[in-house]
């Protein structure tokens, strides 16, 4: 059984910092591209960063600057260290698993990030 689990959501303050991390069991993330997603009540769900099994990273224009992905195969996790938050990050976060051979993916429940004063 396949399943991916989020980490590290909470309440922080506007400018403050949150580390993000996904956990794998029963799948490997190598050949796999992975990303952060977000969506907050009432919007779309957004992309937030992507990294590739190639080892490319691309990150959404809101967040561009601001916020880092990483991964780490042995380990089977993905991370996203955010900074400088704003209140305009609040949302949930999710993380996903895209095979680049099958283009079967996976989704995590999700952690809530909440950027309040």
């Amino acid at each position: 059984q396949v399943q991916l689990v989020e980490s590290g959501g909470g309440l922080v303050q506007p400018g403050g910092s949150l580390r993000l991390s996904c956990a794998a069991s029963g799948v490997s993330f190598r050949f796999y591209n992975l990303g952060w997603y977000r969506q907050a009540p009432g919007k779309e769900r957004e992309m937030v960063a992507t990294f590739t099994y190639s080892g490319t990273t691309v990150y959404g224009e809101a967040v561009k600057g601001r916020f880092t992905v990483n991964r780490d195969n042995a380990d089977n996790t993905v991370s996203l260290q955010m900074n400088s938050l704003k209140p305009e990050d609040t949302a949930v976060y999710y993380c996903n698993a895209r095979s680049i051979i099958t283009l079967r993916e996976y989704w995590g429940q999700g952690t809530q990030v909440t950027v309040s004063s």
